[in-house]
């Protein structure tokens, strides 16, 4: 069976998933960003996020974060455990949200942190009383705000031909490197290096279909260096060589 309150550490490394059961994540401390559904939030000490049961999510902390998780059992658990606060839970678990604790609901947060929460009871009991504090918590901002795609594809044709780093893209954002990765695999399912690959790749086609251009000229222009690497990265990209994707334009022109 699955623990109901454990203590984790976050790092660097991206976790991005969804599960079958909802899910409170309460900032220790450092801070932690996080993304549900593609909206954007940090926890940090004294605030938490809800994650429903089935929303994609995508976390990490450049700095290391400590969190207290809360993993809701799944079925009746809520019903049986909260008696008449098990309406509004359920209402808290059902809809992604940033909150913001007060004095007490921090002081309970933390004495469950330094607490045995791998002891069952403590673990069961813990958390319905966790649960039951939070019942009138008022939403705090987790924003429905989609990355800048304009000004990033902006960004990246103007500068195909040089090298280009995650930073880059972070700073034309207005976030953080870690936390732009954590967007893009929230929102693209995919992380800022690809994206940024993908784009020199359609640009290059683009060039194919409406110049002249020497392929290797065009493989200089988004940034490879080697005509070969090129070609091969376009073969990946869209099943085509350069040269077929050419032709193949210049077919239906005629």
């Amino acid at each position: 069976m699955r623990p109901i309150l454990t203590l984790r550490q976050y790092t660097h490394d991206l976790i991005a998933h969804s599960h079958e059961h909802a899910q409170l994540v309460f900032g220790l401390s450092g801070a932690l960003d996080f993304e549900v559904e593609g909206c954007g939030s940090q926890v940090r000490q004294q605030s938490f996020v809800v994650i429903p049961s089935g929303a994609h999510h995508a976390c990490g902390s450049p700095d290391g974060s400590r969190c207290l998780v809360l993993d809701i059992p799944e079925g009746q658990w809520v019903k049986d455990s909260l008696g008449e606060h098990a309406e509004a839970s359920q209402r808290l678990l059902d809809l992604p949200a940033r909150l913001s604790l007060d004095a007490g609901q921090s002081q309970l947060v933390s004495w469950l942190a330094n607490s045995p929460v791998s002891d069952p009871l403590i673990a069961q009991q813990g958390a319905v009383l966790l649960l039951a504090s939070l019942n009138h918590t008022q939403p705090g901002e987790l924003v429905a705000r989609r990355l800048p795609y304009a000004a990033l594809d902006a960004h990246i044709e103007q500068n195909a031909a040089y090298p280009l780093q995650v930073a880059d893209l972070a700073r034309v954002a207005g976030l953080s490197s870690a936390r732009l990765h954590v967007r893009f695999m929230a929102e693209c399912g995919q992380t800022p290096m690809d994206y940024i690959r993908s784009r020199r790749l359609h640009l290059a086609v683009q060039l194919l279909r409406d110049t002249a251009l020497p392929i290797g000229e065009v493989a200089s222009r988004v940034g490879y260096s080697s005509q070969s690497a090129f070609s091969a990265a376009v073969l990946r990209e869209f099943g085509a060589s350069p040269g077929q994707l050419r032709r193949d334009s210049c077919d239906k022109r005629r």
